[in-house]
């Protein structure tokens, strides 16, 4: 599956735990990416300074969805679920750490 224009979601919905170029605490779920242009697309595509994990992201239907908002949807869901089980009580919670 191509990305789809306009969309942007694996650039704001989910987390970089990693200090990358341009944000040296990394990224918050649902913060937008310094480097996500007008366009919604990435300004460090195929730049070596891209984040590994960008880099590995692949857009498929299951992620994606049918449109930007499913997408930021499953995307924000996938962080959740993935998370430490101590982080989940916390963003249960609605604390930050």
């Amino acid at each position: 599956m191509a990305c789809r224009e306009l969309c942007g979601a694996c650039c704001i919905a989910p987390s970089i735990a990693r200090p990358y170029y341009g944000m040296p605490e990394g990224k918050a779920a649902g913060q937008r990416c310094v480097h996500l242009d007008a366009r919604q697309r990435c300004e460090l595509f195929g730049d070596p300074r891209r984040p590994e994990f960008c880099a590995r992201f692949i857009a498929e239907p299951d992620v994606c969805g049918e449109n930007r908002e499913q997408a930021l949807a499953i995307l924000a869901d996938l962080e959740v679920f993935t998370l430490p089980p101590a982080r989940v009580v916390e963003q249960l919670a609605g604390v930050s750490g």
